[in-house]
């Protein structure tokens, strides 16, 4: 197909797809790159991210500490994993079952004040670069989508699910081309019957058919190429082609069908919005999208009155047997419930254990990178009002997959889980990990617009204890 054909659907295609079906898919470096990184062992073939959002308390959840001051210690106990000498809190029995199968990073950190709010903090976990200088930077996801791209041509190689929840509009393409932007389904309770992803069929007043005859017309017009930017060109064809092959496969529409999953299954990982949310992205992983990014809290629903707000931003009453909204709030925390509820650890317990026995049955977790992340941890010590607070100096992510040696923790904080005190890890460190893992090379600079060269993970690099 020439190139002058191609570009020459470029309006056309926005007629059978709602909201632009993210288009995404250049690559004039996938056989390059692909051709260096695979055959490697350990190296990922798909990176898998839950994303929680909010800044999980890690001394609640990863990293017990019961010989802190009474005055901040967690009512929810140490409990053994199936790997000795490991512990987590008791809420997560599920998950202590599975132990054996990650790494726990207990000694990430960042100690720059730009980053201790939400949107800021969620931007350096989604990009691994400190926001605010310059040039914006792109996401991971979008850094990998343009590098390498991905195997399934029917489906954007990033996608972000459901993608809307509160800090999910902080994902940024920044300098990266429009065909590495991410894909947001949607969807603010996957757990309802029939949920679907709007605007993945053929515009049904124009008919398959007809869609054909009009584009073999429109491939003859020439609508006007991008001037002097050829890699825009290129993708700009890739992203055409891909909205062809989208459009008209039917596995777009049933990739995102969790009605095709068994009963059993879809209770293992646990009715509600979040299990349905981790079992999609383990359909997508499964279908080889390159980059899949989960970015979840339970929805408002009758079954969770006062819960406008289920992250982990836990201001208020963090304790709390149902909603944070309680005599004495200071505000920061309503509409959450607290971290011991099904809402908040016993729906993730359930699902992230189920998550990845499912891979690891399946066969995935052989070459998909597994990544449990969430923007920063929470105060050691207890606010006025029952609650912990943002905290950055130490906090905790898992890693599983892709040759990650599994029943391991990396680092260790100080006996209130305030300040990290071996093998300290940064969100830069973590990217550099990601990219490391799908083999790039981290000294192959992206080239800025004006031709400036940007490193991958310029401050990061890769956690070595994860190969």
């Amino acid at each position: 197909m020439s190139l002058a054909k191609s570009e020459s659907r470029r309006n056309f295609l926005g007629i059978g797809v709602a909201g632009g079906l993210a288009l995404l898919n250049n690559s004039n470096a996938v056989a390059a790159i692909e051709g260096q990184h695979r055959d490697r062992p350990g190296r990922a073939k798909n990176v898998l991210v839950i994303l929680e959002q909010g800044g999980m308390s890690h001394t609640d959840t990863w990293d017990p500490k019961p010989d802190t001051l009474v005055q901040q210690l967690s009512p929810y106990k140490p409990i053994s994993t199936n790997v000795p000498g490991i512990q987590f809190t008791e809420l997560l029995p599920h998950t202590s079952r599975i132990a054996d199968k990650l790494s726990v990073i207990r000694s990430m950190h960042h100690t720059t004040g730009v980053t201790n709010g939400h949107p800021k903090r969620t931007q350096y976990t989604l990009s691994g670069h400190v926001p605010g200088g310059a040039l914006e930077m792109p996401d991971i996801g979008s850094v990998v989508a343009h590098r390498i791209g991905s195997k399934c041509n029917y489906l954007p190689p990033y996608i972000m699910a459901p993608g809307n929840s509160e800090q999910a509009k902080e994902s940024r393409l920044g300098f990266m081309p429009f065909d590495a932007k991410v894909f947001k389904t949607g969807g603010r309770d996957l757990s309802q019957s029939g949920w679907k992803v709007p605007g993945l069929g053929l515009n049904k007043a124009i008919g398959e058919s007809r869609f054909l005859k009009r584009l073999d017309l429109l491939s003859n017009l020439d609508v006007g190429l991008p001037n002097n930017r050829s890699d825009e060109a290129a993708g700009w064809v890739k992203a055409i082609e891909q909205a062809e092959e989208g459009l008209l496969n039917p596995k777009t529409k049933t990739a995102f069908d969790l009605e095709q999953e068994s009963d059993k299954l879809r209770d293992d990982y646990g009715r509600g919005h979040r299990g349905q949310c981790y079992l999609l992205g383990r359909r997508l992983i499964e279908q080889d999208v390159r980059f899949v990014t989960i970015d979840v809290r339970e929805p408002l629903t009758e079954k969770t009155p006062g819960g406008t707000n289920l992250n982990w931003d836990h201001h208020d009453f963090i304790y709390a047997k149902g909603t944070c909204n309680l005599p004495g709030a200071g505000g920061g925390g309503r509409g959450r419930y607290g971290i011991g509820t099904w809402w908040m650890m016993g729906s993730v317990d359930q699902a992230f254990a189920a998550l990845i026995n499912d891979m690891d049955n399946r066969g995935l977790l052989e070459d998909t990178l597994v990544c449990f992340v969430t923007e920063f941890g929470r105060t050691p010590k207890l606010n006025k009002a029952q609650g912990r607070d943002h905290w950055s100096r130490a906090y905790s992510i898992v890693m599983a997959g892709a040759g990650v040696p599994g029943g391991q923790v990396i680092g260790a904080t100080d006996q209130q889980g305030a300040f990290v005190t071996e093998r300290p890890y940064t969100p830069d460190d973590y990217a550099a990990t990601v990219y490391k893992k799908l083999g790039l090379n981290l000294e192959k600079t992206l080239r800025a617009p004006d031709g400036r060269p940007i490193l991958l993970a310029a401050n990061g690099a890769p956690i070595k204890e994860v190969f």
